[in-house]
């Protein structure tokens, strides 16, 4: 085990159906994040939610919403985490970008 002090958790949240360059924003941005080398990222789909316009977007049968809630994680440390947000500014038109300091304990195998 591995502790890398200084480490930066970087979440997006945005919609499912928000694109870039023809492509899933969610997608775009993974395939981004592992270009510039960045430790891991991670898509998170949500059941429900709500964003700037406050229109509640569910995955309810009732009310099935085809926008679903998307959060992408991804982690390094804050340098280049930091380094990253330029690219997340340019790109991101609607949705939030929080930062938070994190521990990580990185693992693996031989």
């Amino acid at each position: 085990m591995k502790v890398f002090q200084g480490g930066k958790l970087l979440r997006i949240f945005i919609g499912e159906l928000d694109t870039h360059d023809g492509q899933p924003m969610y997608q775009w941005l993974v395939e981004e994040a592992r270009r510039q080398g960045l430790a891991g990222a991670t898509v998170l789909r949500g059941l429900e939610g709500y964003g700037a316009h406050s229109e509640v977007h569910t995955a309810k049968v009732l009310r099935l919403s085809v926008d679903l809630p998307v959060v992408v994680e991804i982690i390094d440390t804050a340098e280049r985490i930091d380094a990253f947000m330029p690219i997340v500014d340019d790109v991101i038109n609607e949705g939030l970008a929080t930062l938070e300091r994190v521990e990580m304990h990185l693992y693996r195998g031989a």
